[in-house]
C-alpha cells in the first residue's frame, strides 16, 4: 500500500508544491498529488502549476498573510529551478 508520502515522492513535485496545488484548487491533498503528478508531465500543466502557486500568492498578500505569500515565492523560486520547461519570466511573475 502506498502512503501519501510515497505519492508525493513519486509525482516529481515537492511537497510545498502540492500544498499549494490544494491550496489554489481547494482539493485534499492526495487528489492534490494526483493532479499534479498528471500536470507536471505535460507542456501547458507546468505552465498551469505555476500560475495557481503565482494566484495563492497574490492571495494570500490580499488577505495580509506576508509569511505565507513569502513561504509561496520560495516554493516558486524552488518549481521554476526544477522545471526547465517553465519560464522564470513573464507578465505573471508575482510582484516583489
Amino acid at each position: 500500500m502506498l502512503t501519501l508520502q510515497d505519492c508525493i515522492e513519486l509525482s516529481d513535485l515537492t511537497e510545498e508544491e502540492i500544498l499549494a496545488i490544494a491550496e489554489h484548487e481547494h482539493l485534499p491533498e492526495m487528489v492534490a498529488v494526483e493532479l499534479g503528478c498528471y500536470l507536471v508531465h505535460t507542456p501547458d500543466g507546468e505552465k498551469r502549476i505555476r500560475r495557481m502557486i503565482i494566484d495563492d500568492i497574490a492571495a494570500a498578500r490580499e488577505r495580509g498573510d506576508f509569511k505565507h505569500a513569502a513561504t509561496l515565492r520560495m516554493v516558486l523560486k524552488h518549481y521554476i529551478e526544477h522545471h526547465g520547461s517553465v519560464s522564470a519570466g513573464g507578465a505573471d511573475q508575482p510582484k516583489s
